[in-house]
């Protein structure tokens, strides 16, 4: 089956995607004992705060025309194909990421992740405009992937200007 998707399925995985950047940048702050990088993710998670809001606004504001299926979906398929692409996303669906951040024991891993995460993030939201409808609807997912390009500059800088002292402390993760 070949879908087309509409704009209102977009932002939804958009705001998914969203939540669970929220998640991970939270307790990446939370994590940091360098107060410079605990900054960046309390930073971070709070622009996903606003990404998410941004995107929930745009889903509400969305014309009918832009919410209405393009192909004929009785058993849901649509949906379940959207969620397996989010699904895919480094920071996985829900609150299970893809990849446990428990795992990663240096800044450097965390900083590696998070642009991972950005650039997934980028790629996921390219394809899903490259499978929408003409017009408007492509036009607004510019946005999330003009959204994601900072984050990817902001953390590539961060990475490539961090001292090496600082790159290799370890994490103390919070207990969820």
């Amino acid at each position: 089956m070949s879908f087309s998707f509409n704009a209102a399925e977009v932002f939804q995985t958009a705001v998914e995607i969203e939540k669970n950047g929220l998640d991970f940048y939270t307790k990446a702050s939370q994590a940091m004992s360098d107060p410079d990088m605990k900054e960046l993710f309390a930073s971070l998670a709070k622009d996903e705060v606003a990404h998410k809001k941004r995107f929930e606004n745009i889903l509400s504001d969305l014309p009918e025309e832009l919410k209405r299926p393009t192909v004929s979906d009785p058993d849901g398929e649509v949906d379940l194909y959207i969620r397996a692409l989010a699904g895919q996303h480094v920071f996985g669906p829900g609150d299970r990421p893809a990849i446990d951040p428990e795992n990663l024991g240096t800044i450097e891993d965390v900083l590696k992740l998070a642009i991972q995460f950005e650039k997934d993030s980028v790629i996921f939201y390219l394809n899903m405009q490259e499978n929408t409808s003409e017009g408007k609807a492509r036009e607004i997912v510019t946005i999330l992937v003009n959204e994601e390009l900072r984050h990817v500059r902001r953390l590539s800088l961060k990475l490539n200007r961090c001292p090496s002292d600082v790159k290799a402390c370890l994490i103390n993760w919070p207990k969820s």
